[in-house]
């Protein structure tokens, strides 16, 4: 075993940030003990997200540092990231030679940085690897499979994540369950997060109950006539209960395009930081959300959520499998009706194992041992 291990991880938007900053900061804790090998870790930003809101301010409020390496790539179509972050990383991993590069999650980084590495005959280890939804038409499930196919260690979130890689296939030997980093970050922020009102963050209180709305999915946002039916939907929600929406850039850019104006009691608000969204999630009666990571959110803090998909990565997040969160049927009336049926339920807490804040230790280990 080398002295010292040089492990580079590549990020490259907000999903990425909340899972990394626990990486870091245990790898720093792996080497105050002082026990070989210690880790040189470097952060490569590819800057898929790279305003302040989407960004910067994620690295400031996580203490992460500045990377080392950014790569500038920007905004573009899915060949247009993946192409032009695989020519701008590969010279950085052929200067580097890291003993691992570590990817994460399921966004064009990922899979850019995983073609990169292999190409360099680099060894790549893949957190939250094993996802599936199963749903070819989500560019993050041909991100997911691809990059599980060419990794060398398999880092899983749960059982299910597991068993969807043995039924690829795959090797047990590359296969090491660690849990849920971004409940890493939840644990740490949680208590932080519920000391701040909803008025300090929204500059305005929605009131004791609200509803919770993020909306990002292109399958979501891209197509206007579903995103006609979703603010259709929401309107009539929101007679029944205030919706506070941050909005993400590219939904802005959607709700432009198809003339969505302010309505009454909705709330529209600008991206926030992960502690403000987290104290809102903490606070909401119910979330509607089309994003893996705050489905199981959500189920970690007991709200009752709707998922804005026909189907989903994450299956322990679903009432079916314990969790706290359902998926909707796509119309008007089928939004409407699933944001009633959470509504009538009570907070519900769920843990599942490894799912502790204790995620980040488990894989640097990971690290280590099979270096």
């Amino acid at each position: 075993m080398p002295e010292r291990l040089k492990v580079a991880t590549v990020v490259g938007a907000r999903p990425n940030f909340v899972k990394v900053a626990p990486l870091h900061h245990a790898i720093e804790a792996h080497n105050a003990l002082g026990v070989a090998p210690l880790i040189d870790h470097v952060i490569i930003h590819t800057g898929q997200h790279y305003d302040d809101a989407m960004s910067a301010q994620f690295f400031r409020q996580f203490s992460l540092p500045r990377p080392q390496h950014h790569l500038d790539v920007g905004s573009g179509t899915h060949a247009e990231q993946t192409g032009t972050t695989m020519i701008r990383l590969e010279p950085v991993l052929a200067g580097l030679s890291p003993c691992w590069v570590v990817v994460v999650g399921d966004v064009n980084a990922a899979l850019a940085g995983a073609i990169t590495a292999k190409k360099l005959n680099l060894r790549v280890a893949h957190i939250e690897a094993g996802l599936r939804s199963n749903d070819w038409e989500m560019p993050e499930e041909i991100n997911r499979v691809l990059t599980d196919r060419i990794c060398d260690l398999l880092m899983t979130t749960s059982e299910f994540a597991d068993a969807n890689l043995r039924a690829e296939g795959t090797s047990p030997s590359r296969i090491v369950r660690v849990g849920n980093i971004m409940i890493d970050s939840l644990v740490k922020f949680l208590p932080t997060a519920e000391t701040i009102p909803p008025e300090r963050i929204l500059g305005c209180n929605p009131g004791d109950d609200f509803v919770l709305l993020t909306l990002h999915r292109p399958s979501n946002v891209d197509s206007e006539s579903q995103l006609r039916a979703i603010m259709t939907a929401l309107v009539e929600i929101a007679s029944e209960l205030p919706v506070v929406f941050p909005v993400h850039p590219r939904t802005k850019q959607a709700l432009e395009r198809v003339g969505a104006v302010m309505q009454p009691g909705i709330w529209f608000a600008a991206p926030l930081g992960y502690v403000e969204m987290l104290a809102l999630q903490n606070r909401a009666r119910v979330i509607i959300t089309d994003s893996g990571g705050i489905q199981e959110e959500a189920m970690m803090l007991g709200v009752p959520c709707v998922t804005l998909r026909t189907t989903t990565e994450r299956p322990e997040t679903l009432k079916v499998h314990g969790g706290t969160s359902r998926l909707a049927t796509l119309t008007v009336d089928g939004i409407v009706a699933s944001f009633r049926e959470a509504r009538g339920e009570s907070r519900r807490r769920v843990s599942l194992p490894m799912w502790d804040g204790h995620t980040a230790g488990r894989i640097v280990a990971a690290l280590v041992t099979h270096s």
